[in-house]
């Protein structure tokens, strides 16, 4: 009787341990089920990983991680690292557990690369068609991760906000003449978290129906600084809500913080939970 007890104890253990495993993994959904369109021969080719990085994707998809408890907030993140590499932990996974820290769900984007070598991929066509198709798939699926199809966001980190960009000033994105029920949902975030985001895609124009933002760089980012002042004037000028954090030092990539060495950038993330509250996003 005491070895079953064991053995039944010992049986829990390995099946709670698993399931927090997978949690802490995040679950892998493909965003179509052939493969992407046009490409569908190439959807069975291995993805390369390594240390920071990760290459090699040719069939997209998004990693869910869920919050134990969720308030209904969901944020599509788009990782960085130049289209020619996707930098999924630190710009992806933890950016994920730090949301899920806070009640919100979070789902990575695994978008094609169109900087590598030999790459048959554009910025424009098919990245564009991977940001679209991930915020379309999440929305149709609100009810089954249990959020709410109004507050679904959008998070990027340099290139990775350049991917944001593409689908966040386009209203009512909607593909006509499809018979695939996804495809017919609006693929606009509600809002937007860009983070030294690349300067690319950002119009020259804001307009009144653009998604709220919260922009976060460096001073010293030679890259990014200037276009995200830039995106802020436009912002003020069309009157729609924004805010921004203009750090003094801490150049480019510095993650969620835990790359950073100045006091202020360790802590930023925090900043991205007061503007939540601010805004009433925790409200369900």
């Amino acid at each position: 009787m005491m070895l079953k007890k064991k053995r039944y104890i010992c049986l829990c253990v390995l099946v709670f341990s698993n399931i927090m495993f997978g949690q802490k993994e995040g679950l892998k959904i493909l965003l179509w089920e052939k493969g992407a369109p046009g490409f569908e021969n190439r959807k069975d080719e291995p993805e390369q990983a390594q240390d920071w990085w990760v290459r090699n994707i040719h069939n997209p998809s998004i990693t869910a991680y869920f919050p134990e408890k969720s308030n209904g907030m969901a944020v599509l993140i788009c990782p960085g690292g130049g289209h020619e590499n996707l930098v999924f932990n630190s710009e992806g996974k933890d950016a994920a557990e730090f949301l899920n820290s806070i009640g919100v769900t979070a789902f990575v984007l695994k978008y094609r690369l169109a900087r590598t070598k030999d790459s048959p991929y554009k910025l424009e066509t098919h990245v564009k068609q991977d940001a679209e198709r991930a915020m379309r798939f999440i929305r149709s699926r609100a009810v089954e991760f249990k959020i709410d199809s109004n507050r679904i966001g959008a998070m990027g980190f340099s290139a990775g906000g350049e991917v944001v960009a593409l689908i966040a000033y386009d209203s009512n994105n909607i593909l006509k003449n499809t018979s695939d029920a996804i495809d017919k949902l609006n693929s606009q975030p509600n809002f937007q978290i860009l983070i030294y985001p690349g300067p690319l895609f950002i119009p020259k124009e804001i307009k009144a129906d653009a998604p709220p933002a919260f922009l976060l760089v460096a001073n010293d980012d030679s890259c990014c600084s200037a276009p995200i002042v830039e995106l802020l004037n436009g912002y003020r000028k069309a009157n729609v809500s924004v805010e921004m954090h203009l750090y003094a030092k801490g150049g480019h990539a510095f993650n969620m913080g835990k790359r950073a060495k100045t006091n202020s950038l360790k802590t930023w993330p925090q900043r991205l939970a007061d503007w939540f509250e601010d805004t009433n996003y925790f409200l369900k």
